[in-house]
C-alpha cells in the first residue's frame, strides 16, 4: 500500500510541477566537456554559496562523501574521525574502507555531535607509530540519526581548531546543511568556513530528484573530477537534472522553515500520547525521533492508516517532514499514531 503521508525520509519528496517544467526547459550540453551551461551555473552558484573556489555536480550525496574521503586519505592506514551515527559509517556500505583504505574511528557525543575535548582525547600522540595516522575529521550537519540537530557554531569551531592543530583535513557532510542555515540564521558559507570540502544535497528537503554538489579548492575539485569519472559519476546532458537544483535554490530554501514547523507540530502531538517517549525540545529541524514499545508493530499499524515512517532501532522511530507534507497531513499522522498506541 502506498503511503498517503510519507515521513520515511525527506528523500521521498517529489519534484513539483514547476521544478519539472524548469528541468524540461533546461539548456544542456556535455558536462564531461564542461559544456553544459546549466551544470556550470549550478556549480558556480553552490561554490559561491558555500564559500569555496569550485564545485562539482555528482549524482548523490554518498558519492560526495566518498570522493571527498578519497581526496583526503593517503595510502597506508589513515584514520577518519566522525560520530558513530554519521552517515558514512552507518549507511554507505563500508565505502571509506573499500574505496579509500581508511580506518574509521567512531566518536561519542550527545545528539550526534562530539566536541573538541572528545576529538583531542581520541587522537594518538603525535610521535605514535602504532595507531592509524589521524587524517580526516568529518562533521554531519544536520545530524541524521540523532534527530536533525544543528551543531552549535562554537562547538564546531572548537573541533576544527583541534583538527587544524594536528594538520588534519576536514570535511562537512552537508546533506541537510540548508536546514541548519534556515533554523540557525547562520549563512552556509559561515558553516563551511574552515573546512577543506563540503557538500549540499538537492534530493532531500530541497526536493530535487537527483544530485548533490561537492565544493572545495580548485585543486581538490579538479582531482574530484578524476574520481568522478573513475567511479562512474560523470554524465552527459546533466543540465536536465541540474536545473532542478537551481530551481530548488530559488524556491525551496526559505520554505524549509515550514518543514521545521510541521516537525514541531508532530512532536508536540506525539508527546501527548501514552507509550510514546519524545522530547519535543530536541526537535530543531525536520527530523523527529521517538520511542515506542515495539517499533515494528507501530510501523505496521500506522501503515494500515496510509502513514509511513522508518525504524532505526528496536523501539525507535524516525519521521522526517518535507515539502509534500502539510499541517493537515500531520494531523492524519497523529491520528494513526493514536491508533497504534
Amino acid at each position: 500500500m502506498t503511503a498517503r503521508v510519507n515521513l520515511f525520509s525527506d528523500t521521498q519528496t517529489l519534484p513539483t510541477p514547476a521544478m519539472r517544467k524548469a528541468m524540461s526547459e533546461a539548456e544542456v550540453g556535455d558536462e564531461q566537456l564542461m559544456a553544459d551551461p546549466t551544470v556550470n551555473a549550478l556549480c558556480a552558484r553552490v561554490a559561491q554559496l558555500l564559500g569555496f573556489e569550485a564545485a562539482v555536480f555528482l549524482p548523490s550525496g554518498t558519492m560526495c562523501n566518498q570522493i571527498a574521503i578519497r581526496l583526503h586519505v593517503r595510502p597506508g592506514g589513515d584514520a577518519i574521525y566522525l560520530h558513530r551515527t554519521a552517515h558514512p559509517l552507518r549507511h554507505e556500505a563500508g565505502g571509506p574502507a573499500a574505496l579509500s583504505g581508511a580506518i574509521v574511528i567512531p566518536l561519542d557525543g550527545e545528539r550526534g555531535m562530539f566536541d573538541a575535548g572528545t576529538l583531542q582525547a581520541a587522537l594518538p600522540p603525535e610521535d605514535d607509530g602504532y595507531e592509524p595516522r589521524p587524517r580526516v575529521v568529518l562533521i554531519e550537519q544536520t545530524t541524521n540519526i540523532a534527530g536533525g540537530c544543528v551543531w552549535p557554531l562554537e562547538q564546531l569551531r572548537g573541533v576544527l581548531e583541534v583538527a587544524g592543530a594536528r594538520g588534519m583535513r576536514t570535511h562537512l557532510d552537508g546533506a541537510r546543511l540548508m536546514n541548519a542555515v534556515v533554523a540557525s540564521g547562520v549563512p552556509a558559507a559561515d558553516w563551511c568556513h574552515g573546512f577543506d570540502t563540503a557538500w549540499i544535497d538537492f534530493t532531500k528537503g530541497l526536493g530535487a530528484p537527483i544530485g548533490a554538489l561537492l565544493a572545495g579548492s580548485r585543486e581538490l575539485i579538479d582531482e574530484a573530477w578524476r574520481y568522478k569519472r573513475m567511479i562512474g559519476g560523470a554524465m552527459r546532458q546533466a543540465g536536465i537534472v541540474a536545473a532542478g537544483g537551481l530551481y530548488a535554490l530559488d524556491h525551496h530554501v526559505d520554505r524549509l522553515s515550514q518543514d521545521h514547523a510541521h516537525a514541531r507540530q508532530l512532536a508536540l502531538g506525539l508527546v501527548e500520547l501514552d507509550a510514546i517517549t519524545i522530547d519535543p525540545e530536541a526537535v530543531e529541524t525536520n527530523i523527529v525521533i521517538f520511542d515506542v514499545p515495539n517499533a515494528a508493530t507501530f510501523l505496521q499499524t500506522i501503515a494500515k492508516h496510509n502513514v509511513a515512517m522508518s525504524q532505526i532501532g528496536p523501539t525507535t522511530i524516525r519521521a522526517v517532514t518535507h515539502l509534500d507534507i502539510s499541517a493537515a497531513d500531520i494531523e492524519l499522522v497523529l491520528s494513526a499514531a493514536r491508533a497504534a498506541v
